[in-house]
């Protein structure tokens, strides 16, 4: 049985999820987004225990995955609730069992009441998470503009300054 662990940072590539990370083992290179979804999750704490499956995986302006929707406690699809992780608190560990196939599986890096604890990917996260990314954009521009302007500045004094110097 090969098995590969990644640390995941995820980008969308030619119709499927590539994955860079720290690999222990050989990396396969491009992974399915498709063969991702319904990847059994687990704990860290207690690697045993399935506490869901991934349920959907989100992107962000430039298709690069920034968090995974996990559904947990749901029986035969009903009850349970889908909770959000971002990419820094899991890892995905892909296996090739003795039939070739491969398998996935989730491993977060929280204990079970961090996991309890996770938002609930709804429509009240889904706003906030778009409104934390528009302010995040609109400070990151805002930042740029300041920065370039203060380079023209710094780049008019010297101007002046060298002028001086060559005039007196």
């Amino acid at each position: 049985m090969r098995k590969t662990t990644l640390a995941l940072s995820i980008s969308l590539a030619a119709g499927g999820m590539a994955l860079a990370g720290t690999a222990q083992a050989e990396v396969e290179g491009l992974y399915s987004a498709d063969a991702i979804m319904d990847a059994d999750v687990y704990l860290d704490s207690d690697p045993d225990e399935n506490v869901g499956d991934v349920e959907d995986i989100l992107l962000d302006d430039d298709m690069s995955v920034q968090a995974i929707v996990i559904e947990t406690g749901a029986t035969l699809g009903l009850g349970g609730r889908d909770v959000v992780l971002d990419n820094d608190h899991y890892r995905l560990e892909t296996e090739t069992d003795e039939d070739g196939d491969t398998v996935h599986r989730v491993y977060v890096d929280a204990t079970a009441d961090e996991f309890a604890d996770l938002p609930e990917y709804d429509r009240d996260w889904w706003d906030q998470a778009r409104e934390n990314a528009a302010e995040a954009w609109e400070a990151t521009r805002e930042g740029a503009q300041s920065a370039w302007q203060r380079t023209r500045e710094g780049a008019e004094s010297i101007g002046d300054t060298v002028d001086e110097t060559v005039n007196n």
